[in-house]
C-alpha cells in the first residue's frame, strides 16, 4: 500500500507542475502580438500537454488502486467524496486545457491574458483543498 501511495503522490506532483505551467503559456499566448511567438509558444503547449497528460492518467489509476486497497473505509469518509468533487473538476480542467491548445494554435481562442491568469490559479486552490482534504480529514 505504501508503494501505491507513493506513486499516487509522485504522479500527482508531475500532472500539478504541468497544469501550473501550461496556464501560464496561455497567458503569453494571449499577450502576444507576433505570430512566431505564438506559433512557438503554440508547440510548447502542445508538447506540454502531451508530457503532462500520462501523469493525470497515472494519478487516477494509483489513486483508484489505493481506493480499492481500503474501500470500506474510502467509501464511507466524507473528506474522500469531497476529494473527488476535486479530482473531478482538475479532470475537467486538464480537459479544457487541451481545447485550449487547439483554440489558441487556430487563433479562435478570443480570451485575454487576464482571463487565463484567472483560469491559472483554479488548480491551486483544488491542490489546497485536497491536501488539507487527505492530511486533516474533517467530518
Amino acid at each position: 500500500m505504501l508503494w501505491l501511495k507513493a506513486f499516487h503522490i509522485i504522479f500527482v506532483v508531475c500532472w500539478f507542475a504541468g497544469i501550473f505551467y501550461l496556464p501560464r503559456l496561455f497567458v503569453y499566448h494571449a499577450m502576444s502580438e507576433h505570430a512566431e511567438t505564438r506559433a512557438q509558444l503554440s508547440i510548447m503547449e502542445r508538447k506540454l500537454f502531451r508530457f503532462v497528460t500520462p501523469f493525470a492518467v497515472l494519478s487516477v489509476l494509483f489513486g483508484v488502486a489505493l481506493t480499492l486497497s481500503n474501500p470500506s473505509y474510502y467509501w464511507s469518509a466524507p473528506w474522500m467524496w469531497l476529494k473527488l468533487i476535486f479530482v473531478v473538476g482538475l479532470i475537467g480542467y486538464h480537459i479544457q486545457c487541451g481545447r485550449y491548445i487547439g483554440l489558441l494554435a487556430n487563433n479562435s481562442e478570443i480570451r485575454s491574458h487576464i482571463f487565463f491568469r484567472w483560469f491559472n490559479e483554479a488548480p491551486v486552490i483544488a491542490l489546497f483543498a485536497i491536501v488539507l482534504l487527505v492530511v486533516i480529514r474533517p467530518f
